[in-house]
């Protein structure tokens, strides 16, 4: 039985597409260049220290890349957020209907008209 080869580097990128996260922002967030990120991204094996600041940026554990596995991984990002996760800037579980935002606005924006059709006849009537 050959043992199965881990490339941390594929999956540091898999995590990453995973969440979301751009090969920018992860450079970003690493304080590096966006080419060192492609170039960690190639490596078979990557220095402890750095897999290890990869993780934290990533919010999962070491494990989760060292021994990536599809499904595990995703049960492992799932549980990492809680009810009132935000991710990728979706709000998930929302405490208000979207609707009742949208009606609040047009009905704000037809007072603030009404108010000012209002003024302009006075306005006019003025003149």
């Amino acid at each position: 039985m050959t043992e199965k080869t881990i490339h941390e580097g594929r999956n540091v990128k898999r995590i990453r597409e995973i969440l979301g996260i751009k090969q920018d922002a992860l450079a970003m967030d690493l304080g590096l260049s966006q080419q060192a990120v492609s170039a960690l991204e190639q490596k078979e094996k990557i220095d402890e220290k750095i897999l290890v600041d990869v993780a934290k940026v990533l919010n999962v554990p070491v494990d989760a890349i060292k021994n990536f596995n599809e499904e595990a991984a995703l049960n492992i990002i799932n549980n990492t957020f809680n009810d009132n996760a935000v991710l990728n800037g979706i709000l998930y579980n929302p405490t208000f209907n979207p609707i009742d935002k949208v009606v609040e606005l047009y009905e704000r924006m037809i007072k603030e008209r009404d108010e000012k059709i209002a003024m302009l006849e006075k306005a006019l009537e003025k003149k």
